[in-house]
């Protein structure tokens, strides 16, 4: 889809804040409301925006360890089933197949030290997989959603 000046500027403002109304996105970006509702309906059905959500603390819900763990399997096993496996995890919060020695790496989020354990061990006792190689955050130093590439 191709995007315009106003079209990144509008995307900037909702990704900072989706909960603004197009009446003051409007005049952040010199439109009008329903200008803006046009603009970010088309961006909708264009695909460049899949949804509106919240971002959340993980610590303030109380899960304390985060950790990536690259998974490595035995055999040749098919993207979607590691996505069938990790998804019954409510703590694996990302996954994705990567290039290298790893088939994928995931993100996790845990109560505890133990917690996390807990959880590696229940998807490192998944058939597909041979081991597991993990390394903890210490401090996150910088997150922040996707945006439009700069020109």
């Amino acid at each position: 889809m191709q995007l315009d000046r106003l079209d990144e500027d509008l995307i900037a403002l909702l990704v900072d804040d989706a909960r603004r109304s197009y009446a003051d996105l409007g005049t952040s970006v010199g439109l009008s409301a329903s200008a803006v509702k046009r603009r970010v309906d088309r961006l909708r059905a264009g695909g460049a925006i899949t949804g509106f959500t919240v971002r959340l603390d993980p610590g303030a819900l109380g899960w304390s360890v985060e950790g990536y763990v690259e998974l490595y399997c035995r055999i040749s096993t098919a993207p979607a089933t590691i996505r069938s496996a990790v998804a019954k995890f409510p703590e694996v919060v990302d996954a994705s197949t990567v290039s290298g020695d790893a088939d994928a790496v995931l993100r996790i989020l845990a109560a505890d030290m133990r917690h996390f354990e807990q959880v590696l061990e229940q998807i490192g006792a998944q058939p597909f997989v041979a081991r597991t190689r993990s390394v903890l955050v210490l401090s996150p130093l910088l997150r922040r959603p996707a945006a439009p590439l700069p020109h």
